[in-house]
């Protein structure tokens, strides 16, 4: 009985394993606020305020910070959701 169950795991390890993940990545602007960046990044990304914070003190000074990771199906909600915060945002 515990192999068939181990087994079970592994293939559901390995699934997991093959889903590609991506990243949503964003971009520095001329227009946003650090305030409005970090808001919604812990509004849609469920960041703490401190991992916001530092994210976006990375984007203005690099340019780009990766925010999310995960599947594209999980992604693609949030990406919209920060481009129609008028942010600057894809998913790679």
């Amino acid at each position: 009985m515990k192999l068939e169950h181990t087994e079970t795991l592994e293939k559901i390890s390995v699934k997991r394993q093959q889903e590609r993940l991506q990243e949503i990545v964003l971009y520095n602007d001329d227009v946003n606020t650090f305030d409005w960046v970090i808001e919604s990044l812990v509004d849609v990304c469920e960041h703490s305020a401190e991992q916001a914070e530092q994210c976006s003190i990375i984007i203005h000074y690099k340019g780009k910070c990766s925010v999310k990771s995960g599947t594209f199906k999980e992604l693609e909600p949030r990406c919209k959701n920060l481009l129609e915060r008028g942010l600057s945002a894809e998913i790679y």
